[in-house]
């Protein structure tokens, strides 16, 4: 099963979730991707993820362009705040789906209150995919 999660910089919320989605299952192939991708993962979601265990630092922030030829099961969009607009991915897909997430790197106060931005959306982020994969994605696999 192919999965695509999008994101705008794919640096952050895409990330983590793609983390997620292959530590819950090997037999998933899950990319992620942005429409402006910053070109390397946030430092604040390599930590938060490793804190848990999954380490996501060798991941690499790709623009969408990339993926557009190959066909989807699923692609999901994770932007969060109405300030925001989502990825549209103009290629085949099977399921499109959208569970939105804060992004935590646009917290602001210190250090501490940042970082527990990231840990709150990484485990709201583990939570979501969670549930999407037991209940849509492992009944199919």
């Amino acid at each position: 099963m192919k999965i695509l999660i999008l994101c705008t910089g794919n640096s952050c919320r895409s990330q983590m979730a793609h983390g997620f989605l292959q530590s819950f299952d090997s037999r998933l192939t899950v990319r992620s991707a942005g429409t402006q991708a910053a070109g390397a993962l946030n430092p604040g979601a390599v930590e938060a993820m490793h804190e848990i265990g999954i380490d996501i630092s060798h991941h690499t922030s790709d623009q969408v362009d990339l993926y557009l030829g190959e066909t989807w099961d699923y692609v999901i969009t994770v932007c969060g705040g109405a300030n925001e607009v989502c990825p549209a991915f103009l290629g085949k897909v099977i399921n499109r789906l959208h569970i939105g997430f804060d992004d935590p790197s646009h917290a602001i106060g210190s250090p501490e209150f940042i970082q527990s931005e990231f840990r709150r959306v990484r485990d709201e982020i583990k939570e979501g995919f969670y549930k999407l994969y037991i209940g849509q994605i492992k009944p199919q696999l």
